[in-house]
């Protein structure tokens, strides 16, 4: 081989590349170039990875490049693109080295020929986001079951007639209060925000909705306006937004209490249906019966406790009759006793002292006159002792609570448990037990006006 063969040999190879290296150059030379580039385009076979990445195409008339956004940045971006969609996007230019294709790594989005306002959009959320008006801490709870149901939008908007439809269907029973405002226009955001004002003066709803159909950004523009947007987070009732589909993203969803995607999802969020809240009710009595009729049980055993300690009326009669009737009977066997030892004591006398027979006739007739005499006074004293017994014993069975009750009279009590002896002691509303002369009542005072 000659010196001059060499020298081009040694030429020709000294510059030579592999694939990888080549590909490596040039990734560095289009990531140097092209760091933030502004690109307008049409994005077509828009893939959303179960990842959250976006995969897509743009394209123009005459050429086509393929471009990656990846979720954290997809998600800031506040909608969604379709196919076809006409957008400007801002990214850096970066190579697949494994391919050799170069694709573009896209940073920003915005729809094509509303830079301006995607720019303002950007910026007002940002700023309010700064600010804290997005934070959790400041969300308002939403009431599970609203007495009456605010909604802010316009009298002919299809999105009018979808929440009241969803209404009808889930929760007929709560009203709507409709406040009219124009939701597009140079004037919409006013209204939006004098509507929002007079549901707050009123205070006769305990949840506002704030919704409108789907449209272009230009379209729902007066949902990013700023003083609506603070009108929102100081109202005193808890917004519910349901402005556009579900890949529209406006300030007003950011800044009110709880965002729906649309706004019959908006009604469907802040209604339990019938159904749920019959069953609840169903549960609750439930619970509430189960309640009162452990008390009922409870006080039944503290009753019969109570009873089982109690002498009646009619068996302290019986304990006095019957001492009454034992101290008769002592009384005549103790005169029968005395008697008979007078008796006794006569016929001795009589028997030795017969010569003064004659004389002794008039004492024995006169002792026997006092005899009888003495015998009547004592019959007669316990006539009148068992009559004043009987009468006692009527008198007091006159007076017994079974004998009131039965002349029609009745025990009142509260739901302490205590007797209610005038009227002052219940109140309207107020559960009292009734005890009758045969029975037992529970009832509710209708009104407690004392005469």
């Amino acid at each position: 081989m000659t010196i001059e063969s060499q020298v081009t040999d040694s030429l020709a190879t000294r510059d030579i590349l592999t694939v990888s290296q080549l590909n490596q150059a040039v990734s560095r030379l289009l990531e140097k170039s092209f760091v933030s580039t502004w690109v307008r385009g049409e994005i077509s076979n828009f893939t959303q990875a179960a990842s959250g990445h976006w995969y897509f195409t743009l394209k123009d008339d005459a050429a086509s490049v393929r471009a990656v956004m990846f979720r954290s940045r997809a998600a800031a971006i506040g909608f969604v693109p379709r196919s076809g969609e006409s957008v400007e996007l801002r990214g850096k230019v970066t190579l697949y080295e494994a391919r050799g294709e170069y694709q573009l790594q896209v940073e920003s989005m915005r729809r094509a020929g509303l830079g301006s306002l995607y720019e303002a959009f950007v910026q007002l959320k940002n700023k309010l986001a700064a600010e804290g008006l997005f934070d959790a801490s400041n969300k308002r709870d939403i009431p599970q079951h609203p007495r009456a149901i605010g909604v802010v939008t316009s009298l002919g908007a299809a999105a009018l007639r979808d929440v009241l439809t969803a209404m009808a269907r889930r929760a007929p029973h709560v009203p709507i209060v409709i406040y009219p405002a124009m939701v597009q226009g140079s004037e919409a955001p006013l209204q939006l925000r004098k509507a929002l004002a007079l549901a707050n003066d009123r205070q006769e709803v305990d949840t506002i909705l704030l919704v409108r159909g789907g449209g272009s950004l230009e379209d729902l523009w007066s949902f990013n306006d700023e003083s609506l947007a603070r009108d929102i987070a100081s109202s005193l009732i808890p917004v519910v937004s349901g402005v556009g589909h579900e890949t529209d993203f406006t300030i007003a969803d950011f800044v009110a209490d709880l965002r729906a995607p649309t706004p019959t999802a908006a009604a469907e969020l802040v209604c339990a249906t019938r159904q749920a809240l019959l069953e609840q009710v169903s549960r609750c009595f439930g619970m509430m019966q189960n309640h009162f009729n452990r008390q009922i049980e409870r006080l039944s055993q503290r009753v019969d406790l109570a009873a089982g300690a109690i002498v009646s009326p009619a068996q302290r009669l019986a304990h006095q009759f019957e001492r009454l009737t034992g101290l008769g009977y002592r009384l005549i066997h103790a005169w029968q006793r005395q008697s008979s030892l007078r008796s006794t004591r006569f016929d001795r006398s009589f028997a030795s002292l017969g010569r003064l027979l004659p004389s002794l006739d008039a004492s024995k007739a006169r002792l026997e006159r006092n005899a009888t005499a003495m015998i009547l006074a004592q019959a007669n004293q316990k006539s009148r002792l068992v009559a004043r017994f009987e009468l006692a014993e009527a008198q007091l069975r006159a007076l017994s609570p079974e004998n009131t009750l039965a002349r029609g009279y009745a025990i009142v009590r509260n739901q302490a448990g205590d007797i209610v002896k005038h009227s002052g002691q219940v109140q309207a509303g107020q559960l009292i037990h009734i005890k009758l002369g045969e029975g037992e009542l529970d009832a509710s005072v209708l009104s407690d006006t004392m005469q």
